[in-house]
């Protein structure tokens, strides 16, 4: 029997977003990739992005929370009404040491990532030791046990298993990318070849020739 006391279950979101991308660089980093002084270019290309894709209100969105890209795709996310989830490969104060702090002006950062969190409807969740992720090695081999993966590798697809339950066809991906493989595993390469063996829907915004 139908409990009429229960709350109606959510809808369907009519698009799901996922988004990948650069963190911004740090102090130190010896080749530029995403230099502190593009951060406005990359916000207004983010924000073009999901209004080409017809972003709004009833959408759900999922990203990780480092500090650059993910965090400029989370605020216009929430500008746009989205719901934006936020999933973690680690603790939240080891994610922070790791993807926030680290970067140029992470101070600034780090209150931009508390600020995002205040403003959540869902609360961040962080990779469980037995999260069942489906995976391949890059030569599309599947790999037998998904603990082998490093933790950004499986938190990638964490991101993604979590955003296709939704159906593939409601799938947005957006990465902001230079075209080029990570500092280490689990990178927005790496999302890409996953989401393309997939058949999903990629907007790419190529650095290469933003800045």
């Amino acid at each position: 029997m139908q409990d009429t006391n229960s709350p109606p279950p959510a809808p369907a979101p009519d698009k799901v977003f996922l988004f990948s991308g650069h963190m911004i660089d740090r102090p130190d980093r010896a080749e530029p990739r995403f230099p502190a002084d593009k951060e406005s270019i990359a916000a207004a290309r983010i924000a073009q992005a999901l209004d080409n894709l017809g972003a709004g209100p009833g959408d759900l969105a999922f990203a990780q929370g480092a500090a650059g890209g993910d965090i400029l795709f989370a605020e216009a996310c929430l500008a746009r009404g989205l719901t934006f989830q936020m999933l973690l490969p680690f603790p939240e104060a080891e994610f922070i040491a790791a993807s926030v702090l680290p970067s140029a002006n992470g101070e600034a950062w780090h209150q931009r990532y508390l600020n995002l969190r205040q403003r959540l409807k869902l609360p961040a969740r962080i990779l469980p030791d037995d999260v069942e992720v489906l995976h391949s090695a890059e030569d599309g081999r599947p790999l037998e046990k998904h603990d082998q993966l490093d933790p950004y590798a499986r938190c990638n697809l964490w991101l993604l298993n979590s955003a296709l339950s939704r159906g593939l066809s409601r799938l947005r991906f957006i990465c902001l990318w230079n075209g080029g493989g990570g500092d280490g595993p689990g990178g927005t390469a790496h999302m890409v070849m996953e989401i393309t063996r997939r058949g999903g829907q990629v907007t790419w915004l190529d650095t290469r020739e933003l800045w």
